[in-house]
């Protein structure tokens, strides 16, 4: 049998092969998927997110983490989907139009799907309408709205009140973040959350889906 201990030190090491490596030795021993989620690859993307608030890490590292869990969850997922198991929760996430960064939104995405979430990644400069068809079409249950831009802000809002036209306001959960965006503007805007970072966006999600 595998040591998975070694697979929770490789993300929070930051070690893509050997994550890839551990992970191919496991399922080839039998060991359940969901049991190398939520065993371990969960609480290592958790320690990689107390370490980053105690600026033990910093975004580099945690980018590290991000992509040995991704090599993990690369071998992992397939089997997961074929088993009809259920992920914590859906979340859409992508960076608002007219904003066309996307290191911070990619690294959210990598820390939610760490975190046990299904993340639909629309990618960057994404229109309230393909926001709108992406909750629809794969019935998620939270948005996560990203802005690097304090004047492509203001697309939170009209992205939020496209949700309100169309009549979806109240299925689903809408949280901000990003580098200019604070709690007051979450607030202003109606927004549902705000994250400060990667490992409060997760920990905002889990709480939004009540996990």
């Amino acid at each position: 049998m595998p040591d998975l201990d070694k697979l929770h030190e490789a993300v929070v090491e930051g070690d893509s092969k050997t994550a890839a490596a551990v992970t191919h030795a496991a399922i080839a021993a039998g060991v359940e998927p969901l049991a190398i989620v939520t065993g371990y690859l969960v609480p290592a993307m958790d320690e990689v997110g107390r370490r980053f608030e105690c600026e033990e890490y910093f975004v580099p590292e945690m980018l590290l983490s991000a992509r040995a869990m991704k090599a993990s969850m690369e071998i992992v997922r397939p089997l997961l989907a074929a088993a009809g198991t259920e992920p914590v929760g859906r979340v859409v996430i992508g960076t608002v139009q007219g904003d066309l960064h996307d290191i911070g939104k990619n690294l959210v995405a990598s820390m939610l799907e760490g975190g046990g979430f299904e993340v639909i990644d629309l990618g960057a400069n994404v229109t309230p309408e393909r926001f709108i068809d992406a909750v629809t079409t794969r019935n998620a249950h939270v948005v996560a709205l990203s802005a690097l831009l304090t004047v492509t802000m203001t697309s939170m809002k009209t992205t939020i009140d496209a949700f309100q036209a169309a009549g979806l306001r109240e299925k689903v959960k809408i949280m901000v973040g990003g580098a200019p965006v604070t709690q007051q503007y979450a607030d202003a805007i109606g927004a549902d959350g705000f994250g400060e970072s990667a490992a409060a966006a997760v920990a905002l999600a889990r709480r939004l889906v009540a996990v």
